[in-house]
């Protein structure tokens, strides 16, 4: 049995930092709700451009996420 490190390497290196940007947009997404609740709160609009960034947040994550799945299960290739 043979160990390709590098190859083992480039997978660590990749799925860190996919780990690490997944977590900063799911939580811009989750700032960008707060923004919106916060601005209802105080009564400055409806924050509509906060919703809207939430939504593109949390889409980009589902995005990363059933790519992934994809890429796991083959009977999806």
């Amino acid at each position: 049995m043979d160990i390709k490190w590098s190859a083992l390497g480039q997978v660590l290196v990749v799925s860190l930092a996919v780990s690490v940007v997944l977590v900063l947009v799911f939580s811009l997404g989750a700032l960008a709700l707060a923004a919106r609740k916060s601005a209802q709160e105080k009564g400055a609009g409806g924050g509509t451009g906060s919703l809207a960034a939430a939504v593109a947040c949390f889409t980009a994550c589902a995005a990363v996420v059933l790519y992934g799945i994809y890429l796991i299960v083959p009977q999806f290739h």
